[in-house]
């Protein structure tokens, strides 16, 4: 579903952001992306909803070929993915129901539908009674809520989070972190930036480490290894 094949990524100012980094995503699982700032992880989020390509090596998401693809088939590829950032970057005169909708008018969504797909998100993330509010009058896990609604409008098959609870409380990052696991659940794919390491630890999803642009750890390889050295004779 998401494939990174010996990718590279140099900017002209900032020199080498990623070095030879290979793993790949299955179809409904939740991974962490750990690593300390500047490691590269928001550029490998950046290569997956290609705001970037790669330098050297190649990407591929959801059967897209990040070296072939034209421009005008990025929107539609992004369409087929849900972002959220650490910011929220809500709208702040349009109300928590209203922020939502337009990001289903900018995609020529039916009107007669609207609504009804509208109503269905505030449910799902628990904000129904906040339909009308500004995000100024909601908490800022209750923004970041309503940030996760918008990102789900077109049915991803990834749900892309960069620091989700980066702004959050304990209480409130609880809350945003169920969920994921409980939108992971249904089938959704979830692949989640953090510096949270203890909600990874409490976690048993699988971890995905950068630091300095290379992939230094990835918990799947290790149990693979793992699995074969228990299957190897002594």
């Amino acid at each position: 579903m998401i494939r990174f094949m010996h990718v590279s990524k140099e900017y002209a100012r900032g020199g080498l952001a990623l070095d030879d980094v290979s793993f790949h995503i299955a179809k409904g699982e939740f991974a962490f992306l750990t690593g300390p700032s500047g490691a590269g992880k928001s550029t490998i989020l950046k290569l997956v909803y290609m705001e970037e390509f790669p330098t050297e090596g190649d990407v591929r998401v959801a059967g897209v070929h990040a070296g072939t693809i034209r421009r005008g088939e990025i929107a539609q590829l992004r369409r087929k993915l849900g972002v959220v950032f650490q910011d929220f970057r809500l709208l702040e005169e349009r109300t928590a129901a209203q922020n939502i909708a337009f990001a289903l008018e900018v995609t020529d969504a039916p009107r007669a539908n609207i609504a009804t797909k509208v109503s269905r998100l505030l449910t799902q993330v628990g904000l129904s009674s906040k339909a009308n509010a500004l995000p100024r009058e909601l908490s800022g896990g209750e923004q970041q809520r309503v940030a996760i609604a918008r990102a789900l409008v077109n049915d991803p098959f990834v749900l892309i989070a960069d620091e989700p609870t980066g702004n959050l409380d304990d209480r409130a990052t609880r809350g945003v972190f169920q969920l994921l696991r409980d939108i992971n659940a249904a089938g959704t794919a979830v692949l989640m930036a953090t510096h949270n390491l203890e909600l990874v630890r409490r976690s048993d999803y699988r971890v995905i480490e950068i630091n300095r642009g290379q992939l230094v750890y990835d918990s799947a390889e290790a149990a693979a290894d793992a699995a074969v050295d228990r299957s190897t004779p002594a």
